[in-house]
């Protein structure tokens, strides 16, 4: 005599066995998800660098133009020492200042400087270009750097000098002036000309290079008084 399995129990155990194999698929893939997942990530950043418009390459920096930033009329521009005893002092019809070389430029310019032992040096020109410290300028169109005589602790005198080219360069805390131009140099009544000059007011030495003239006014003696 034969037994028959109810329909039920059949089917109790099929969808037993199928939930059994689904539950041990979803074990077996739950061991690959994250690499499943740092794939998509991946493949997702990689599409949105694909799409995302590139960022424009930067521009070379600008070099700063030659370009007036400010100006003035009737200038005057002082420097003093580390004292506040006044230094230089450069005025002018007009002046311009450019930010790119630091430099100002004037117009008509009229320079006084006083020296370390006191000493009074003047200068004019038709065109000036300072920096902005006021210690370095160059004088441009019938330049003349004037030195006032000076008497020195002995009792002895400095005599004037008088520097006059189309160029001069005076650097103001070296007291030296030069220049890559003829220049004409009166000390005193003698007078000297050159194709280049430097003068160092330190060294009390005068430099003349080229086509050198010089003139030597004789120095009047007091005659012996007669007998």
């Amino acid at each position: 005599m034969s037994t028959q399995e109810p329909v039920g129990s059949r089917l109790t155990q099929r969808a037993s066995s199928t939930w059994d194999a689904l539950v041990g698929m979803w074990d077996r893939l739950s061991i690959y998800l994250p690499l499943v997942m740092m794939g998509v990530l991946a493949f997702g950043t990689y599409w949105l660098v694909r799409i995302t418009p590139g960022m424009p390459a930067s521009e070379a920096a600008r070099p700063v133009a030659h370009e007036v930033d400010y100006f003035m009329r009737r200038a005057t521009v002082k420097t003093f020492d580390d004292k506040g005893q006044l230094k230089t002092e450069i005025t002018g019809m007009h002046a311009r200042h450019y930010p790119d070389t630091e430099t100002l430029e004037i117009d008509e310019a009229r320079l006084r400087s006083i020296g370390l032992q006191g000493r009074l040096t003047t200068a004019t020109a038709k065109l000036a270009l300072s920096n902005d410290a006021g210690t370095e300028v160059q004088l441009m169109g019938d330049a003349v750097v004037i030195r006032e005589p000076l008497q020195q602790a002995d009792g002895s005198w400095l005599p004037r000098l008088e520097f006059r080219g189309e160029f001069l360069h005076i650097f103001a805390d070296d007291e030296r002036v030069k220049s890559h131009l003829p220049v004409v140099l009166t000390r005193g009544k003698d007078q000297f000309s050159g194709d280049t000059f430097t003068y160092d007011n330190r060294d009390q030495v005068a430099e003349l290079k080229g086509r050198v003239k010089g003139m030597l006014v004789p120095r009047r003696t007091t005659p012996a008084p007669s007998r």
